[in-house]
């Protein structure tokens, strides 16, 4: 799998990058106050400690036109695709070191399926803010890997969203195919066979192989 650059021209249908924020300050305090596990991934849709940062209101105002939004974060070790998640809404992703974003278009899901071949790979460099359009399909981000195949030791994301995203998933009457995808808060799942998430329940979308950018 190729791995382009989020400031290619490729990346333009998914998403953009996103200039003139200063984001120092929470790429600091997110490196010193969250965990990042060695094996797994761990994520926490709202950090006070994140949140009380002046960035928050810039990017609300700003990045969000004045709405309501939530800084979280997701730290780990990954390497596989194994879901993809789109909201109503974009996202922002700021990583503390060079990350990897699997990534494919709403669009090209067909008959309530999505062949992972249509999954791109963009290098997000560290202290980029990348905006994620709501029609970007995405999931955890995935470790660096570098032209000789090395894989990076883990990452730090802050994750910007509308606020509540990703919290719990609300009680509704299933109305149509897109229903079936909810799975939490403004988030609606595809998920691999061979995924945890799929083994939870959730919808099974993705055909063909699970991304593993480490192989």
């Amino acid at each position: 799998m190729k791995i382009k650059s989020v400031f290619s021209k490729s990346f333009a249908k998914y998403g953009k990058v996103l200039e003139g924020y200063d984001v120092s300050e929470l790429v600091k305090k997110l490196d010193d106050s969250t965990p990042c596990p060695t094996d797994a991934t761990v994520y926490k849709p709202g950090e006070p400690v994140l949140e009380k940062l002046a960035i928050m209101q810039e990017f609300a105002d700003g990045a969000y036109g004045g709405m309501p939004i939530q800084i979280g974060y997701c730290n780990g070790y990954n390497t596989k695709l194994n879901c993809l998640e789109y909201h109503r809404g974009m996202e922002l992703n700021i990583p503390t070191t060079d990350i990897i974003l699997l990534v494919a278009n709403v669009a090209d899901i067909e008959n309530g399926k999505l062949s992972t071949k249509k999954v791109e790979a963009f290098r997000v460099p560290a202290g980029v803010v990348v905006q994620v359009y709501g029609t970007t399909l995405h999931y955890a981000p995935c470790c660096d890997v570098k032209a000789d195949g090395k894989v990076s030791e883990g990452f730090r994301v802050a994750i910007v969203l509308p606020k509540d995203t990703n919290t719990a998933k609300p009680e509704i009457k299933e109305r149509d195919f897109e229903d079936k995808l909810l799975w939490a808060r403004n988030k609606w799942l595809l998920a691999h066979p061979s995924s945890s998430e799929a083994g939870q329940g959730a919808y099974v979308g993705l055909t063909g192989k699970n991304i593993d950018l480490a192989k």
